[in-house]
């Protein structure tokens, strides 16, 4: 059995060269298989890359964005992986233990069929908890953190908890799953939500969805998309924003329920009109 890495790039070469160096030090039972999707970067990135013997690259030429990137990394995987191997999406601009893999490798098989993230801590000492993983409400249209919902918080280090969706800055799918889901949608979801959607359609064909917050990567306190467009037109159809309108239409109907979806248009015109609605007591 063989655990598939995908970590998709664009410059950064020395987060990238960092990262794969965690890769390297990873204590585990299986091997890893190191693919680094290199979409256009411009820094010297792709011939670096190219050096280093066990290294895969793919290349794009920089519109792949995230989603397109892991989907490329997929296609690759999936058509040499075998039935109980793995597939590990990781980011360059984080940092990991030597024991994470395995972390979540033992969670994946204690719990299987499971799909297994990463909570997010600083990187900065003491490593603060910073996130555990999502709480998707889909009638109010808002996604917020299990972190914020746990009393004991820290205490609860060795808990597996169940979440919503996963995020690709560090997740384990079983090989099985991404098939039998048919990967990413980069048509839709080129980059904001991409991670949330896969795993919400990996839930709903039957695998568990778990953090558990001793297994963790490392980021700046300031992870996430903080682009916000100048125009209404920039917010809702680039993109790199978080409100690109094709994901969050794409999002939202594949974490609906019937109900749900039946009444999506007439709840987006309704929260549109009066946000305050949003907010619930």
């Amino acid at each position: 059995m063989t655990v598939h890495v995908l970590m998709p790039v664009f410059n950064r070469l020395a987060m990238t060269q960092s990262m794969l160096g965690c890769l390297r030090d990873q204590r585990t039972d299986e091997p890893l298989a190191l693919i680094v999707i290199d979409d256009g970067s411009t820094d010297g990135t792709s011939e670096s890359l190219r050096a280093q013997a066990d290294v895969t690259v793919l290349q794009g030429d920089g519109s792949l964005w995230w989603g397109g990137a892991i989907n490329l990394g997929l296609q690759h995987v999936l058509e040499r992986a075998m039935a109980n191997d793995w597939v590990l999406f990781v980011n360059n601009d984080t940092r990991i233990e030597p024991g994470f893999v395995q972390g979540l490798l033992d969670i994946a098989r204690l719990h299987a069929p499971a799909a297994v993230g990463s909570a997010i801590r600083d990187l900065l000492e003491p490593h603060q908890l910073l996130s555990i993983g999502p709480h998707v409400d889909a009638w109010y249209f808002q996604v917020g953190d299990v972190f914020d919902s746990l009393e004991q918080r820290e205490e609860a280090t060795h808990e597996v908890v169940p979440v919503n969706a996963l995020s690709g800055r560090g997740v384990l799918y079983p090989v099985a799953a991404l098939r039998a889901v048919g990967g990413m949608r980069p048509r839709w979801l080129p980059h904001y939500l991409a991670d949330y959607e896969l795993a919400v359609r990996v839930r709903a064909a039957g695998w568990r969805l778990l953090v558990c917050p001793s297994v963790s990567v490392q980021s700046r306190e300031d992870y996430g998309n903080a682009y916000r467009g100048a125009t209404l037109r920039e917010r809702l159809f680039s993109v790199r924003s978080p409100s690109y309108l094709p994901a969050l239409i794409r999002f939202w109907w594949v974490a609906s329920n019937g109900w749900e979806k039946f009444t999506l248009p007439w709840r987006l015109v309704v929260f549109a009109l009066f946000p305050r609605l949003r907010k619930k007591s």
